[in-house]
């Protein structure tokens, strides 16, 4: 909090929790004041000064901060405003009251419990909606940005306790002419979650997304990634040459049509892959409506009730924060 009170200050934010932390920023939950007791509840995402100087670092922050600035979909977060004081850069984003999806996932673990098939679909269905309108989007000309988010993992997708599900995080994110980018050099994302393409340092599109929304999905039915080994090299050989399974015959409970899905979202030849986050949208929505009634986000909403106990967003957050990692055993029943 020292690093930044000075901001907090200048802004006339009052700050509370971190929701973030890592070796080059934070993110913190804070509440901005205005006229008239005005008050809102935002994130703000902040580089520590010692990274605001290398132009790299800064002049990816920035794009980041412009690149997202138009993004306005209710399945991705939300950046309202890019700012620089003393020298360190700062964006405020929309504050999602909830979770993010590897806590989700690890609470299923630490109590043995599988996450339900069709809240799982949901929730990939609706990363594929906000995935399906960020490669789409054009600059104001109408030239496509040719967004790839290139680190779609659990951690950076956010569950709100109202049930909406939200993509956040697109610091290595690649668009034309906005974010200072080595692919082809270095590996962007997240290894257990990687694109074959990422994983052999080669040049991505869109479809490498929709790979990572495949890994996703397969993590929350069988309670483990499939692709993580003990080293970030085993990682990447399991995802560039692992078989992969008949996902029905791992766990009966999976229903076929999931399987289905599965195997075309986890096809390595990325022209044998669902061509768009559209049409691996369409297909999971299919399996969760095409029988009538499905999940909604009122759904999800009660089902996070359900897991964390009557008093929702507290007790969720008392677990994320008590919360230890362990090893993810794999469930068949």
């Amino acid at each position: 909090m020292s690093d930044f009170k000075h901001i907090f200050d200048e802004l006339h934010f009052e700050s509370t929790d971190i929701l973030a932390e890592g070796g080059m920023g934070i993110v913190y939950e804070g509440i901005q004041h205005g006229a008239g007791n005005f008050s809102k509840r935002v994130a703000i995402k902040l580089i520590r000064e010692e990274y605001s100087k290398i132009e790299e670092f800064r002049r990816n922050f920035v794009g980041e901060a412009r690149l997202v600035a138009d993004l306005i979909h209710t399945n991705i977060v939300q950046t309202y405003h890019l700012g620089e004081i003393s020298g360190q850069y700062f964006m405020t984003m929309e504050f999602v009251d909830g979770i993010n999806l590897e806590d989700f996932i690890q609470k299923h673990t630490d109590t043995e419990q599988l996450i339900p098939a069709d809240i799982a679909a949901f929730i990939v269905s609706r990363i594929c909606r906000g995935l399906a309108y960020a490669h789409k989007k054009c600059d104001k000309a109408g030239h496509p940005l040719g967004i790839v988010h290139r680190d779609v993992n659990p951690r950076n997708i956010m569950l709100a306790h109202e049930g909406d599900v939200k993509l956040t995080d697109f610091g290595i994110a690649k668009a034309f002419d906005l974010m200072y980018n080595k692919e082809g050099e270095v590996i962007a994302g997240k290894d257990e979650y990687l694109s074959p393409k990422q994983a052999r340092r080669e040049v991505t599109d869109a479809r490498a997304d929709i790979f990572s929304c495949a890994i996703i999905l397969a993590e929350m039915l069988l309670g483990e990634n499939i692709f993580e080994a003990n080293s970030e090299a085993a990682t990447r050989r399991n995802i560039l040459e692992l078989t992969i399974p008949d996902f029905n015959e791992m766990n009966c409970r999976i229903d076929p049509r999931l399987d289905d899905i599965l195997q075309l979202g986890f096809q390595r030849d990325r022209n044998k892959r669902y061509q768009s986050a559209e049409h691996m949208l369409t297909a999971l929505e299919e399996f969760i409506y095409g029988d009538g009634y499905g999940p909604t986000n009122e759904k999800l909403a009660s089902y996070l009730i359900d897991l964390y106990g009557d008093d929702g967003a507290q007790a969720s957050r008392r677990w994320a924060l008590k919360k230890t990692p362990g090893v993810k055993p794999t469930f068949n029943d």
